[in-house]
């Protein structure tokens, strides 16, 4: 099978395309032939492998131990392993599977959930980690119920067009900051109210927020604080594009900042799950929510569309489509 790769760390130029031995599933797995994928920054960091002390210890410290690509995954069950009957051959899909940028990819059963039917493939292929984070963000680290209000930054890029409109359905009052080519867009998913950043720093401006969801990180914590009421949260999911990311400096700034406001502030890693991924179909199925898509690249021009994202001016998601 035809599959993306990265045999080295570096810019997505390294990334192309190998012939690959086709996955078989093991117990609990299933085996998808993939329809579409989607690039996050996790995947640009994973090309780079950067930042070097978080990721290349695990990784590998000079090369990838694991050259494959991708995370983010729609597709039709190809092949089910021992112990699988929640799906069958032929069943449509969408979630997570290491190595997604490929012909073929291999996942747990827990992994991913039936596609809905008024979903396309490339829908259902934006999804994954930026569905799962958007949703955990507002629900679990936020906490954030009916009638609270919530300020999203970054709110046309992949996590933050979920957030909006994830947010709306959950019953927030919506504020979604982008840039003044994107209000349009980031209005026309449900936001009740939409910043300029060009126009308006949200950190210095008079209204106050239960919760803010920064899918950037363009403001240090600090800054971002002052945009909360007094026992607001602060949820942290994005690190500005194009920066050279200093973890341990970051959370040390994380840690005594919270211990000296009032306000929470929680670092957002998502975990996959089925269930988040039943909610996000439920949505789907519903009109409360739809995948926004930026543009489209073949399984071919996968480093394309990974430096496309790299870039920072996404609308949405990038999808590559196999």
């Amino acid at each position: 099978m035809k599959a993306a790769i990265r045999e080295a760390y570096g810019p997505p130029s390294v990334v192309h395309i190998a012939e690959r031995d086709l996955p078989e599933p093991g117990d609990g797995q299933v085996r998808i032939r993939v329809k579409a994928s989607s690039v996050n920054p996790y995947d640009w960091h994973m090309v780079r492998g950067e930042p070097s002390l978080l990721m290349r210890p695990q990784m590998g410290l000079h090369k990838p131990k694991d050259v494959r690509l991708g995370v983010d995954v729609a597709g039709i069950v190809d092949q089910v392993g021992p112990g699988v009957s929640e799906l069958t051959v032929g069943d449509e899909v969408f979630g997570s599977a290491l190595g997604a940028y490929a012909e073929y990819a291999v996942t747990g059963l827990a992994d991913v959930a039936h596609k809905p039917a008024s979903m396309s493939f490339e829908e259902a292929g934006a999804v994954g980690i930026a569905g799962y984070t958007a949703v955990q963000a507002l629900r679990d680290w936020g906490g954030l119920v009916a009638g609270q209000t919530v300020l999203i930054n970054g709110a046309a890029g992949g996590v933050g067009t979920f957030a909006v409109q994830i947010a709306k359905a959950m019953g927030a009052e919506v504020t979604g900051v982008c840039s003044a080519r994107n209000v349009d867009l980031v209005a026309s998913l449900g936001a009740d109210h939409v910043i300029d950043y060009g126009r308006e720093d949200y950190t210095r401006a008079v209204t106050k927020y239960d919760v803010v969801v920064d899918a950037v990180g363009n403001h240090r914590p600090r800054a971002s604080l002052r945009a909360l009421k007094p026992k607001g949260t602060l949820v942290m999911v994005g690190i500005e594009t194009g920066k050279r990311i200093k973890p341990l400096g970051l959370m040390l700034r994380t840690i005594v900042v919270g211990r000296l406001v009032s306000q929470q502030i929680t670092p957002g890693l998502a975990k996959w799950s089925r269930d988040d991924l039943e909610y996000i179909a439920g949505l789907v199925e519903s009109g409360e929510l739809r995948p926004v898509i930026d543009r489209t690249y073949p399984l071919a021009e996968a480093a394309a569309a990974i430096a496309h994202v790299e870039e920072g001016h996404a609308r949405g998601k990038v999808v590559i489509t196999v």
